[in-house]
């Protein structure tokens, strides 16, 4: 059993404790922008680097903490981690192209949709129906994305929407496939989306232009924050639906601009607050609506 998801035998609430993992995953993913911006490199650049160092540090922790090793781990996983391999591939893949076609605040909010797509998907292959009250978090969610991208909407493209629409596809139908097996080993798979990731990018990007402070940057961010915030998100689908994560996960759109400001001085717009708020506000509620009716059930 991996490292990262310990032994939760003992943990009373299990419920609380993936929305825990959720949010420390959605922590460790704010600061994708905060690298990507020191790096000085952006678009295919930054997912080439990202599924190299990826493909580096995952195989490197399953071969330290599993005692099956990594052949070992990828032959017990199965097809389900090829697949979900891939379908990480596509929604970084989708999600750079998507970027380089419209508008980051048209890109933010198609993703707002992505626990809406999630829940359609669970309802559909696992038989699973998302509670009322998820329905009107996700609702509520993104409401708060549209206000905070409210005044960069409409100067986009529509084959970059489109991409960003299937990038939230397949990053839907990952959650659901990692849902339905949850013995797939979620290094391995953020570790193979990661080499497949670097193997098609690279053929796009300008390795020999990098500077030392790229790699470096970009190492950090590769072997750190990035894959162990994504293995925390697909640890959390174990103890929480697929469509909660992707709807807590959101809390990303509120820290990252945060973290802009502590690192670059970039001071929020009125609307990132009002909709942050919005954001924040949902998903306290929510956490706390759901565990009391945990603890009354």
């Amino acid at each position: 059993m991996s490292y990262i998801t310990g032994n939760s035998a003992g943990i009373k609430n299990l419920r609380l404790y993936g929305i825990m993992i959720t949010l420390a995953g959605a922590v460790l993913l704010s600061f994708d922008p905060i690298f990507i911006r020191f790096s000085g490199v952006s678009g295919f650049d930054t997912a080439f680097l990202f599924g190299l160092f990826t493909a580096i540090s995952m195989p490197l922790v399953i071969q330290w903490r599993d005692e099956r090793g990594l052949f070992g781990v990828l032959k017990a996983s199965g097809w389900p981690v090829l697949f979900s391999g891939l379908l990480m591939v596509g929604s970084a893949s989708c999600l750079v192209l998507s970027v380089k076609l419209t508008s980051v605040a048209n890109t933010f909010v198609i993703l707002s949709v992505t626990p809406a797509i999630t829940a359609g998907f669970s309802w559909l292959l696992l038989g699973e129906v998302t509670q009322r009250a998820t329905w009107y978090a996700i609702f509520s969610v993104m409401v708060g994305i549209v206000i905070v991208v409210s005044g960069s909407l409409g100067s986009g493209s529509l084959v970059g929407d489109g991409l960003a629409m299937l990038a939230v596809a397949c990053l839907a139908l990952n959650q659901t496939l990692l849902r339905k097996y949850k013995e797939v080993s979620r290094l391995a798979s953020v570790g193979l989306g990661g080499f497949l990731l670097a193997v098609t990018m690279f053929f796009l990007a300008e390795p020999s232009s990098y500077s030392m402070n790229t790699w470096l940057v970009m190492a950090a961010m590769g072997l750190f924050s990035a894959p162990f915030g994504r293995v925390l998100s697909q640890v959390a689908i174990r103890y929480i639906t697929a469509t909660e994560v992707g709807m807590i996960s959101m809390i990303q759109t509120v820290l990252a601009p945060l973290l802009a400001f502590s690192f670059f001085g970039e001071v929020p717009r009125n609307e990132s607050f009002v909709g942050g708020a919005v954001i924040v506000l949902t998903i306290i509620t929510y956490i706390f609506m759901t565990s009391k009716q945990e603890e009354k059930a």
